[in-house]
């Protein structure tokens, strides 16, 4: 069986770019406003020097010392506490998502999954289905979700958290698309039900963090509990025709591992495609952000 191993860095973005990287962090411009933010992978040194750093950011994200997780933004110049910015493909995708700086240094978007959007939409296009069903776990502030609703899915986006839930729905309604179900819950739980439903998906997209808690506080943790949820994951997709796209952020998984979860969970799969994914900085440094796994039948 053929299976590419590929890196893969988004093509497209004009309102998104990646100036520097090093030290420990990373230099980013969203739309009009350029962000300072810590970065664990970026390892090496900055191509510029501090002083440009700081004169080009508008804001630069500050870590506590005592909770390494949460933070607070200092703003070194004129700077909206939310704003916008836009995502077009050539094939017709458009977004527009709503940005904000949160505690956690995250401001509500994953540049580098624009590579995942356009698998979606390019997927979802090509399919023989009228409205396929598209299932999103762990979905955050619905990027993907919209990406798919605007190519004619019926898209069903949970997350654990109202607040990006919310967040989310307002991504939808930017992008001019409506009638995404929503759903608050636990992940592991609602795929549960699904399975003993018998429903089934055209398209699963899964990007579970490392640990987390689900609304009445189940434990998530990604080594412990991700076979399982694969192995659910394999019941609920169409038999003739789905996707699947599997992120994975933890810097213990390599997408070795990733592949031998889903051979060992779905068996043949057709058109699979692993490796990691990237941006690139002004400077020609790669920064990798993530590993992933996708296949698809057609």
């Amino acid at each position: 069986m053929k299976e590419s191993i590929l890196s893969l860095a988004p093509q497209h973005w004009e309102e998104y770019e990646l100036i520097d990287t090093g030290g420990f962090e990373k230099l980013e411009r969203f739309g009009k406003y350029i962000l300072s933010r810590p970065e664990p992978q970026a390892i090496w040194d900055k191509s510029m020097s501090e002083e440009e750093w700081k004169n080009m950011a508008h804001a630069h994200f500050s870590k506590e010392k005592n909770n390494p997780e949460k933070g607070h933004w200092n703003e070194l110049a004129d700077i909206p506490h939310n704003w916008q910015i836009n995502y077009n493909n050539p094939d017709g995708l458009k977004l527009k998502l709503n940005l904000a700086r949160t505690s956690f240094k995250h401001i509500g978007l994953f540049p580098e999954q624009a590579v995942n959007w356009d698998y979606i939409s390019d997927t979802l296009k090509s399919f023989p289905v009228k409205n396929p069903k598209l299932l999103n776990l762990f979905a955050y502030t619905g990027a993907a979700s919209v990406a798919g609703k605007a190519c004619g899915a019926d898209v069903t986006h949970l997350d654990s958290v109202k607040q990006v839930v919310t967040w989310s729905k307002h991504n939808m309604e930017s992008s001019g698309q409506e009638g995404i179900r929503w759903i608050v819950d636990d992940a592991m739980k609602f795929i549960r039900r699904e399975v003993r439903r018998e429903n089934k998906y055209h398209g699963i997209i899964l990007d579970p963090p490392a640990y987390g808690r689900g609304p009445d506080g189940e434990k998530w943790i990604l080594e412990e509990q991700i076979n399982e949820m694969l192995k659910l994951c394999a019941e609920l997709l169409d038999p003739f025709h789905h996707f699947l796209i599997l992120n994975m952020y933890s810097l213990s998984f390599s997408s070795m591992i990733a592949a031998n979860l889903i051979h060992s969970n779905f068996g043949e799969i057709e058109n699979a495609e692993h490796g990691e994914l990237y941006l690139v900085d002004r400077f020609k440094k790669n920064l990798p952000l993530g590993i992933f796994f996708r296949f698809r039948k057609k």
